[in-house]
Order: structure tokens, then C-alpha cells, then sequence
């Protein structure tokens, strides 16, 4: 019997073909503003580029937006940015698989290591990158060998940047020389003149408080109790201070306390002497080299270039009085070396619960210098006494 042709119904398809679930980026919208860009007219500002960036996504269906990051007041240079580096840990934990920025200098200037981002990371990494005012988009660019044709573009930002650097620096040494500031915010305890940002006046509000922490000083007192003090008295810290005058919106100064470190900042600063100094630490990147801090033997002094907070004789005063304790601790370092000491192997690995920062290992002896043990502490606590409660563990107990 011949066979006969298969009859296929005409209201069912032969095969339907399961369609593909479109994908659904979470983006991460990035902008940055350097301080050279800041406030000039007609240059770009964060607003704009966050507007660019919501529009941008608004108009994808494809796209759902996660977190806009920003870092404002923040070089193309590098890549250390506080909201750049949480950025990537979203990246990393896999909330963002989509980065948007309003072109490649807004995410960076160094073309080796944003090549480095663009060609390895983020392939490896399955992150789609788009850079709006460039037309530039790796899920739809153009791949070659050497990888993404935006090389050049890269090469000319870092280059742009470079010569902007060259042609700065003269400019800004004729200014040191010349005793004028060129800093972004005063030192504590002073303020730019209204009429002359590069001149400094004393600030009313904190000239007092730097008065006050020289004559603590003299009194003996320790730097750690002028911490204690000053925070007990809810002074501002220097950080805090300028959050609260609306000069800094760096979210790690708003809670701020005065620590020893920002003491010794202000009873070691010869600006309250009256002279400017600056210069003490180079951006390096004309020079093709990282920021760095130079000898004191290559700072800009100029002496006299505005109303001094403390007199002289105070001053080398609380100096002397620096240099004594400095070396009555070294002199008490070796006391108990016969004792031996112990690797610290739990540096970087223990801390505190309560405000997160490393606890701090201390030695200790006891029984008239027979008896050395280690404990660990925390140093917010050991600065501010209400600001976290105290801990103190044995180490031969952590590591058991």
C-alpha cells in the first residue's frame, strides 16, 4: 500500500518556538567631578550628568536603574573613589550587571587602567558598559584583536589630563610663593577672607577651640584626654565642622569625632603661627608618578601672611613638650625586650562590632617587668569614651 502524505492541522503550528526571555539589566549610573572642573561656567556638574544618566535608562526597556553612584571633587587619574570602589562591590555581589556613564572621561582619565576595566574586568565579569555621549555600548561595539576600538579615545584623556596638570602646576607655585592660599577649605580655626579666597582670616566660631587645645597642652594634658574633652563638650571636629557648614558632603565626615591624630594635627601646624605652608604632597601625575609627600625641606613656607592664632613662645612650647614625650616612649620600648616579643598574627583580622574599625593590640607587663601578655582594644572607645563601649580581650583568649 503507498504511502500518503501526512496531513498537518492548520490550527496548530508544526513547532512553536519558546521565545527567549529579553534580559533585564540592574544598572549602576556613575558620575564624577573633578575640583578643577568645579564652578567654572559652562563646565559639566553632577546634576547634569545624573539627569543625562535617568534619561538615559528611562528610555531602555531594558534597563531597570539599581543606584546612581557619584563622586564629586574626585580626579579621573585614578581609580581610588570611595563611590566608584561601591560601585564595584554591587558589581561584584551581582546587583549591577550595567554601568552608564555620560562618556568615558566622566569614568576615567588613565587609559591603561580603563582599558584595563573595559577589555578584562567587566567581560570577566559579564557587565554591560555604556558611555552615552560617545556612542559607545559593549554589547554592541565593534571588537577587534586588541579588543574594543576606544583605545585612542582613552589615550587623549589621559593626555588631556597630563597637559591640564603641566600647565597648572607653575601656576599654582607662583601662588605658594606668593604666601597665597590655594587649599579647597582653610585649617581649622580659619576661614578665606570674603573678598580674597586666597588669603585666609581667623573663623570666629573655631579660633577659640584651636586656643583652647594649645592651653590644654601646656597644663600637661595628654592628647588622647584633649580628645576626650573636646568631644564630651560636643565641639565639632574638624571634619564634622565643615559638614555642618555645608563646605563638605563626604558622608564620613558627618559623624566625625576629634581623635589624637587631629590634635597632634593642630598642635603640630605652624599655620597658627601665622605663615603659610603648603607643598607638602605633589599629585605626581604630570610626573607619571602616584601622589606623594615631599621633605620638609621642600615645602612653601611664607612667614607672616596672615593673623596668627598662637604666639611663638607657646608654640615651641607645646613643640618641646612633643619631642620629651616622643622620647621618653622610645626609651621605654626596650625596656622589656628581655621579655621577647610576640608576632601579631591577628593583625587586620578582629574587629570591633559595635563601630567597625580595627581593634588595636597593646602590650603589657606586669609583676615589677616578669610578665608580658597582649590585649586588643578599641580605639574609638580609647578617644571617645561615649562613642562605643569599651572592649578589651586577651589575646592568648582569641586565639584559643
Amino acid at each position: 500500500m503507498a504511502r500518503t502524505k501526512r496531513k498537518v492541522n492548520p490550527v496548530l503550528p508544526v513547532a512553536v518556538q519558546a521565545e527567549q526571555p529579553r534580559r533585564i539589566y540592574q544598572v549602576g549610573g556613575y558620575a564624577r567631578l573633578s575640583v578643577e572642573d568645579s564652578g567654572k561656567p559652562g563646565a559639566d556638574t553632577i546634576s547634569t550628568q545624573r539627569e543625562l544618566i535617568q534619561s538615559y535608562i528611562d528610555g531602555q526597556p531594558d534597563m531597570r536603574l539599581y543606584d546612581l553612584y557619584c563622586d564629586n571633587g574626585r580626579t579621573g587619574t585614578n581609580f581610588d573613589r570611595p563611590e566608584f570602589e561601591r560601585m564595584m562591590e554591587d558589581v561584584r555581589s551581582g546587583k549591577v550587571d550595567c554601568i552608564v556613564v555620560k562618556d568615558l572621561s566622566r569614568f576615567g582619565r588613565n587609559y591603561r587602567e580603563t582599558g584595563n576595566y573595559l577589555e578584562r574586568i567587566f567581560p570577566l565579569l559579564d557587565v554591560r558598559f555604556i558611555a552615552v555621549n560617545d556612542n559607545f555600548d559593549t554589547l554592541t561595539a565593534e571588537r577587534t584583536q586588541d579588543g574594543y576600538i576606544v583605545p585612542l579615545k582613552n589615550i587623549m584623556n589621559a593626555v588631556y589630563s597630563k597637559d591640564i596638570s603641566r600647565k597648572i602646576l607653575p601656576a599654582i607655585s607662583t601662588k605658594q610663593q606668593k604666601g597665597e592660599f590655594i587649599g579647597s577649605w582653610a585649617a581649622y580655626g580659619y576661614q578665606k577672607c570674603a573678598g580674597n579666597a586666597h588669603r585666609i582670616e581667623p573663623d570666629p566660631e573655631t579660633a577659640p577651640v584651636v586656643r583652647e587645645i594649645f592651653s590644654l597642652r601646656l597644663t600637661g594634658m595628654s592628647y588622647q584626654r584633649i580628645a576626650r574633652t573636646l568631644n564630651e563638650q560636643e565641639v565639632p571636629s574638624p571634619g564634622r565642622y565643615l559638614c555642618l557648614k555645608g563646605a563638605a558632603k563626604c558622608e564620613s565626615y558627618a559623624n566625625s569625632r576629634w581623635t589624637i591624630a587631629s590634635v597632634k594635627k593642630v598642635l603640630t601646624a605652624e599655620v597658627y603661627l601665622g605663615h603659610m605652608v603648603q607643598g607638602r604632597k605633589r599629585s605626581g601625575f604630570s610626573e607619571g608618578k602616584k601622589p606623594y609627600y615631599v621633605p620638609e625641606s621642600e615645602w612653601v613656607i611664607v612667614r607672616d601672611t596672615h593673623e596668627p592664632l598662637v604666639d611663638e613662645e607657646t608654640f615651641r612650647a607645646v613643640q618641646k613638650m612633643a619631642v620629651e614625650a616622643s622620647s621618653a616612649y622610645k626609651e621605654r620600648l626596650g625596656c622589656h625586650d628581655a621579655l621577647g616579643t610576640i608576632p601579631n598574627i591577628l593583625r587586620g583580622l578582629i574587629f570591633c562590632a559595635d563601630c567597625g574599625r580595627p581593634l588595636v593590640r597593646y602590650k603589657c607587663v606586669t609583676n615589677k617587668g616578669t610578665n608580658l601578655y597582649y590585649v586588643y582594644i578599641c580605639q574609638s572607645h580609647s578617644n571617645d569614651l561615649a562613642s562605643c563601649p569599651k572592649k578589651y580581650f586577651h589575646e592568648t583568649k582569641l586565639i584559643e
